[in-house]
């Protein structure tokens, strides 16, 4: 006699063994054994990914029933199946991490599960059964883990870099507006941390912006890369078990389904055993982040103080600096960014370390390169969404503090060279250093420029744009 407790479970057989499922799950026992050895992140599949692979088995059954390699019953189920996964349902039975053992074979069977239990159910049998639908032998028809599942992440970083993109150029247009609105305060340029010559704040803007377009093109071009797939190519690249129409057929229909401009691996064994073009992606978001910290960074130094730092610029106060020092006000967007960046660093170390990694006909470690490319898109488009709502749009410039560090420098002695000579200016720097005295006042007292001339050469116009400042 069947107890309560029996009747909660169904038993499900692989070349293990035997092991309890849920008998209200749509995966089986394949998913439940990647979920009792992979409990790494805590965390699941990426809904986009998700997705992803269901637009793969749709259209896998899709070229399968049109070419009558799939029964047309079977292959309509898996297509509803796949369906209903796209439309948000079905999702609670992804339950593999998504860093796993096995180059990824967890992520597809875990689909290939669901799907093969949910088109069961829609044929009339128990789930669990496969009698009318089986996991391999007719969702995962003519595939393999090793063209799905780096197609499945093709997609995803290909969806998921669209909103980084839109964020990048909603950062360009800020910092130009910002540019813009700041163009005619004067301030002092410094390199190595020390006084330089003169800069208008708006041209510092306007480099900052000049930086994220950069990225922004270099984006757009590597991301084209996620458009190649190598679906049709099997186990390791020679197509070994998919019809040759099947093969010729798959990318095509995958485009059409998706709407994305999908192309087949011109060499599909290239396509299945190198993954590089994961690392160039990695590659580009990294550089990217590089100069979203020294953006960061630089806004950081601006806004020092306020008393007893540069105090150039004004961040938005957005909550409390200490829990014992009252009334701090810490520069914290920006510091949020640079750790953003600090990750997206160390995610591109393991993604390249991973890329390495492969042996002979295969890459194992797809996993980990997706967990961490997902992760670095995300939070980059996060980060920049917060830098850009929550700072740069609300920065504020203190013009009267600009032209007081200006007029207290000696770096504004570089615009007189051409007419005093580097010798005599190099003597008017040390002592205006050494007597706290401005330099303008040198140059009057010692009669070397009259104060007309002085004021014409030392116009913040001409110190801030290309030639020589003349009299």
């Amino acid at each position: 006699m069947k107890t309560s407790e029996t009747l909660e479970f169904r038993e499900e057989y692989d070349s293990i063994g035997s092991h309890q499922v849920p008998q209200t799950a749509y995966y089986g026992v394949q998913s439940i054994r990647a979920k009792e050895n992979f409990p790494i992140t805590g965390q699941l599949l990426d809904p986009i990914f998700i997705h992803s692979l269901a637009y793969i088995k749709k259209a896998s059954a899709m070229t399968n029933g049109k070419l009558g390699l799939l029964d047309d019953k079977v292959a309509k189920a898996i297509i509803t199946a796949c369906e209903e996964i796209l439309a948000g349902q079905l999702h609670q039975d992804f339950i593999v991490d998504p860093i796993q053992g096995g180059a990824g074979t967890s992520m597809n069977m875990n689909i290939n599960e669901v799907v093969a239990n949910r088109a069961s159910e829609l044929l009339g049998e128990d789930k669990g059964k496969y009698n009318l639908v089986h996991p391999n032998d007719h969702v995962n028809y003519g595939q393999s883990t090793n063209d799905v599942i780096p197609t499945a992440g093709k997609l995803t970083i290909y969806q998921l870099t669209q909103g980084l993109l839109e964020e990048m150029e909603r950062l360009e247009k800020t910092l130009t507006d910002k540019s813009i609105e700041f163009n005619d305060v004067i301030k002092m340029g410094r390199t190595q941390m020390q006084d330089a010559i003169p800069i208008r704040l708006g041209q510092e803007f306007k480099a900052y912006a000049s930086a994220v377009t950069r990225s922004h093109q270099r984006l757009t071009q590597v991301i084209d890369e996620m458009l190649v797939v190598n679906m049709g190519a099997t186990a390791i690249g020679t197509g070994l078990n998919a019809d040759v129409e099947y093969v010729n057929q798959i990318v095509p229909t995958l485009a059409n389904i998706t709407g994305l401009e999908l192309k087949q691996s011109e060499d599909l064994v290239d396509g299945t055993q190198h993954i590089d073009s994961f690392a160039a992606v990695s590659g580009v978001l990294r550089t990217f982040a590089l100069s979203l910290s020294k953006i960061a960074n630089d806004l950081r130094l601006m806004s020092s103080g306020p008393k007893t730092g540069f105090n150039e610029i004004n961040l938005p106060k957005k909550q409390n600096g200490s829990s014992i020092m009252p009334g701090k006000v810490n520069p914290v967007i920006p510091e949020v960014v640079s750790q953003v960046a600090y990750r997206v660093v160390g995610n591109d170390t393991t993604i390249a370390m991973s890329v390495e990694a492969g042996q002979l006909e295969l890459n194992a470690f797809e996993p980990v390169i997706f967990y961490s490319l997902f992760e670095s898109i995300k939070i980059l488009q996060n980060g920049i969404a917060t830098f850009i709502d929550n700072c740069i749009a609300g920065i504020t410039a203190n013009p009267e503090r600009c032209q007081e560090l200006v007029d207290q420098s000696v770096g504004t002695i570089t615009a007189l060279v051409p007419h005093i000579g580097y010798q005599k200016a190099a003597e008017i720097a040390k002592r205006a250093l050494n007597n706290n005295e401005r330099v303008k006042d040198i140059i009057l007292s010692e009669k070397l420029l009259d104060e007309e001339e002085l004021e014409s050469i030392l116009a913040p116009e001409k110190m801030t744009s290309p030639g020589i400042c003349h009299k």
